[in-house]
Protein backbone atom coordinates (compact mmCIF):
# COMPACT_ATOMS: atom_id res chain seq x y z
CA UNK A 1 0.00 0.00 0.00
CA UNK A 2 1.19 3.47 -0.88
CA UNK A 3 0.58 6.21 1.66
CA UNK A 4 0.71 9.88 0.74
CA UNK A 5 1.27 12.19 3.72
CA UNK A 6 0.40 15.87 3.70
CA UNK A 7 -2.46 18.30 4.08
CA UNK A 8 -5.59 18.23 1.93
CA UNK A 9 -5.49 21.85 0.73
CA UNK A 10 -1.87 21.67 -0.53
CA UNK A 11 -1.57 22.06 -4.32
CA UNK A 12 1.26 19.51 -4.49
CA UNK A 13 -0.86 16.99 -2.62
CA UNK A 14 -3.75 17.59 -5.00
CA UNK A 15 -1.45 17.05 -8.02
CA UNK A 16 0.08 13.94 -6.47
CA UNK A 17 -3.27 12.34 -5.68
CA UNK A 18 -4.53 13.23 -9.17
CA UNK A 19 -1.41 11.69 -10.74
CA UNK A 20 -1.86 8.42 -8.85
CA UNK A 21 -5.55 8.36 -9.72
CA UNK A 22 -4.85 9.03 -13.42
CA UNK A 23 -2.35 6.17 -13.40
CA UNK A 24 -4.71 3.73 -11.75
CA UNK A 25 -2.77 3.52 -8.49
CA UNK A 26 -4.72 3.25 -5.25
CA UNK A 27 -3.21 5.21 -2.39
CA UNK A 28 -4.08 5.97 1.20
CA UNK A 29 -4.01 9.66 2.11
CA UNK A 30 -2.83 10.63 5.60
CA UNK A 31 -3.76 14.20 6.51
CA UNK A 32 -1.46 15.59 9.19
CA UNK A 33 -4.17 17.95 10.40
CA UNK A 34 -6.82 15.26 10.80
CA UNK A 35 -4.72 12.16 11.46
CA UNK A 36 -1.75 13.66 13.27
CA UNK A 37 1.80 12.35 13.08
CA UNK A 38 3.19 9.35 14.91
CA UNK A 39 6.66 9.73 16.36
CA UNK A 40 7.53 6.22 15.12
CA UNK A 41 6.66 7.19 11.53
CA UNK A 42 8.80 10.33 11.67
CA UNK A 43 11.68 8.41 13.23
CA UNK A 44 11.42 5.80 10.49
CA UNK A 45 11.58 8.48 7.78
CA UNK A 46 14.54 10.11 9.49
CA UNK A 47 16.51 6.86 9.31
CA UNK A 48 16.17 6.95 5.50
CA UNK A 49 16.20 10.69 4.80
CA UNK A 50 18.32 13.45 6.26
CA UNK A 51 16.23 15.50 8.68
CA UNK A 52 17.05 18.74 6.87
CA UNK A 53 15.52 17.37 3.66
CA UNK A 54 12.21 16.84 5.46
CA UNK A 55 11.72 20.44 6.59
CA UNK A 56 9.75 22.67 4.23
CA UNK A 57 11.42 26.03 4.69
CA UNK A 58 9.01 27.71 2.28
CA UNK A 59 5.86 26.67 4.13
CA UNK A 60 3.50 29.04 5.89
CA UNK A 61 4.21 27.15 9.10
CA UNK A 62 7.96 27.76 8.76
CA UNK A 63 7.46 31.46 8.05
CA UNK A 64 5.23 31.80 11.12
CA UNK A 65 7.81 30.28 13.48
CA UNK A 66 9.80 32.67 15.66
CA UNK A 67 13.37 33.18 14.45
CA UNK A 68 14.66 31.62 17.67
CA UNK A 69 12.82 28.36 16.90
CA UNK A 70 14.20 28.30 13.35
CA UNK A 71 17.75 28.92 14.55
CA UNK A 72 17.37 26.20 17.18
CA UNK A 73 17.10 23.46 14.57
CA UNK A 74 20.70 22.31 14.60
CA UNK A 75 20.25 18.60 15.21
CA UNK A 76 18.03 15.68 14.29
CA UNK A 77 16.57 15.70 17.80
CA UNK A 78 15.58 19.37 17.60
CA UNK A 79 14.15 18.89 14.11
CA UNK A 80 12.14 15.83 15.21
CA UNK A 81 10.67 17.74 18.16
CA UNK A 82 9.68 20.66 15.94
CA UNK A 83 8.16 18.43 13.23
CA UNK A 84 6.17 16.49 15.84
CA UNK A 85 4.84 19.77 17.21
CA UNK A 86 4.19 21.19 13.71
CA UNK A 87 3.70 18.31 11.23
CA UNK A 88 2.88 20.79 8.45
CA UNK A 89 6.60 21.66 8.45
CA UNK A 90 7.28 18.39 6.63
CA UNK A 91 7.76 18.72 2.89
CA UNK A 92 4.84 17.58 0.81
CA UNK A 93 4.04 15.16 -0.46
CA UNK A 94 5.85 12.52 1.53
CA UNK A 95 5.14 9.18 -0.13
CA UNK A 96 5.79 5.85 1.56
CA UNK A 97 5.59 2.61 -0.41
CA UNK A 98 7.06 -0.29 1.52
CA UNK A 99 10.69 0.63 2.20
CA UNK A 100 10.69 3.38 -0.44
CA UNK A 101 10.20 6.98 0.65
CA UNK A 102 9.94 9.92 -1.71
CA UNK A 103 9.55 13.59 -0.82
CA UNK A 104 8.15 16.16 -3.23
CA UNK A 105 6.04 16.13 -6.35
CA UNK A 106 8.00 14.84 -9.31
CA UNK A 107 6.16 12.85 -11.99
CA UNK A 108 9.37 11.28 -13.31
CA UNK A 109 10.32 10.08 -9.83
CA UNK A 110 6.79 8.78 -9.21
CA UNK A 111 6.94 6.87 -12.50
CA UNK A 112 10.25 5.28 -11.50
CA UNK A 113 8.99 4.01 -8.15
CA UNK A 114 9.08 0.26 -8.50
CA UNK A 115 5.58 -0.15 -7.10
CA UNK A 116 3.99 2.20 -9.63
CA UNK A 117 3.07 0.86 -13.04
CA UNK A 118 1.35 3.65 -14.97
CA UNK A 119 -1.69 2.74 -17.00
CA UNK A 120 -0.84 2.66 -20.73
Amino acid sequence: MITVYGIRNCDKIKRTLAWFDANGVTVRFHDYRKDGLKEADLQSWMTVLDWSSLINRSSTTWRSLPDLAKQGISSAKAARTLMLTHPTLIKRPLIVAGDAIHVGYDEAALSKMSIVTPVA
